[in-house]
């Protein structure tokens, strides 16, 4: 290679501009091949790095079935939260080992996992979660990338280390327009004039976050109307999450917060409620979502790293592994923000498949000034769309305009490669959103793809975007030049 090139992918990886004058010394051949050398060597030795340090916990070979430890109860709304909670801790105390929910269907309040245990629901187990407020107690947790305290979500563990939820049986939100979505604030919900809802408490989270006010302080609960996700690990480590069913979350299906070493596997989720992200990594390194089924009411899986400042004072999503996974409805099928302050790093996804006229995007990444950060190396190959709303990729810096914030942290996006990925309808290819004023994009590169049935366009570009490539990538038959 000769020492000029060397040199300038130098550059590109400390984060200089691949579109300022220095690139100019490189042909579009040399370009295309010295990407090409990237994305193979993240393929071949970053990729099986990262997936070496992701591993399942382990488990103490002992059972602990719910009703040997307590009577099951004929009354009609009988909750088993102080039952399936103190198993958990007499399981958690004794060494560890699987809680065994079995087949029925269980009411419950909001269940707190400790160290070393497995929460497994057999098949035909379901756990409903009540929707009366009042069983559920203010605890540290995160919402939308804003450290705060909140109702506590149905599933919970806070500082826990090897703990999972397992089995053929479901999680029931309970979620729908009486009770959870209405207090989103949307009348589509089911939330009318008067009612307590997130549009009491979310704009004063939003203040306290702009503030720095200290997260001690940060106490929602009654009278906020702030909703609480169905699943929630908060700063722990070594988490499984495999075979389950999940459905009518009140928010935010799964929400693994500031954790190391995540599975989460062959989970099948169904939600169509507001705000009903299927997984929302937080903040966390070295995970691995595969084998998954999404049909959720906004993003499939989108990666998060905290909202602004509490963002930027935190510390990034990284090495983040999805593969083998379907996606139907959604804003996107995977996806990066827009709670992504602190930054991302390394994301594969592969051998997906998604199909759904109701599912917006492919790989959509969504920022804006108001977060700061560098989003970098995304590496998408082998996946089949049979149709999106939107667009195959889309990259958006300048997403709601409307949020009042600081707009002094313009975020940079980069070294984005997709590589065998088809779709057969969209109205775009790519749309990038960016500045006009300053190249935040560049270094994209789309190969080795058939976009058929494009409506509006092969690329929208709105604002600078640099070294954007398109080798091998035939839009409605024809090879893009």
């Amino acid at each position: 290679m000769k020492k000029s090139i060397l040199a300038l992918l130098i550059m590109c990886a400390l984060g200089a501009g691949c579109g300022d004058a220095a690139a100019q010394q490189l042909s579009a051949k040399e370009k295309e091949a010295l990407r090409a050398k990237e994305s193979a060597k993240a393929w071949a030795e970053l990729y099986p790095e990262v997936e070496k340090n992701i591993k399942a916990p382990t488990f103490r070979d002992k059972d602990y079935p719910l009703f040997k430890y307590g009577k099951k109860s004929d009354t009609k709304g009988y909750l088993y939260t102080e039952l399936i909670n103190k198993v958990i801790d007499r399981c958690s105390r004794e060494g560890g080992g699987r809680v065994i929910i079995p087949a029925g269907t269980w009411l419950t309040g909001p269940v707190t996992l400790k160290s070393n245990v497995n929460l497994h629901l057999e098949e035909g187990a379901t756990l409903l979660f009540t929707s009366d407020l009042k069983e559920y107690p203010v605890v540290r947790t995160r919402w939308e990338g804003v450290d705060c305290y909140n109702y506590q979500p149905m599933v919970y563990a806070y500082q826990q280390e090897n703990i999972a939820i397992t089995g053929k049986g479901t999680l029931d939100g309970g979620g729908d327009r009486t009770n959870w979505w209405a207090m989103c604030g949307a009348p589509h919900f089911g939330w009318k004039e008067g009612m307590i809802s997130q549009k009491i408490g979310r704009p004063i989270l939003l203040e306290w976050n702009e503030k720095g006010v200290p997260v001690e302080q940060r106490r929602l609960g009654d009278g906020y109307g702030m909703r609480v996700q169905l699943v929630n690990p908060m700063e722990c480590k070594n988490v499984l999450i495999e075979g389950v069913t999940m459905l009518r979350a009140p928010f935010w299906v799964m929400h693994p917060a500031l954790c190391d070493n995540v599975i989460v596997r062959n989970v099948h989720v169904q939600n169509e409620g507001p705000n009903g992200d299927g997984c929302d990594p937080d903040a966390c390194k070295n995970v691995l979502i595969e084998g998954c089924y999404f049909d959720t009411g906004d993003d499939c899986i989108a990666i998060k790293s905290g909202r602004n400042r509490d963002g930027r004072d935190g510390r990034p999503s990284e090495n983040i592994i999805v593969r083998n996974c379907q996606m139907k409805n959604g804003h996107g099928g995977v996806v990066i923000g827009s709670e992504i302050s602190g930054g991302y790093r390394n994301l594969f996804v592969e051998n997906c498949k998604m199909d759904s006229p109701l599912l917006d995007r492919v790989i959509r990444i969504k920022t804006s000034n108001c977060r700061g950060g560098i989003i970098e190396n995304v590496y998408v190959r082998n996946v089949e769309v049979g149709q999106c709303k939107e667009a195959v990729l889309k990259i958006n810096l300048i997403y709601d305009q409307k949020e009042i914030c600081q707009r002094a942290y313009p975020p940079v996006v980069r070294n984005v490669y997709l590589d065998n990925v088809n779709c057969k309808k969209s109205q775009y290819g790519v749309r990038i959103d960016a500045y006009d004023d300053c190249c935040n994009v560049y270094n994209v590169e789309v190969k080795n793809s058939t976009f058929d049935g494009v409506e509006k366009g092969a690329l929208l570009l709105n604002g600078q975007a640099a070294d954007l490539r398109f080798p091998n990538l035939s839009i409605n038959g024809a090879r893009m030049q």
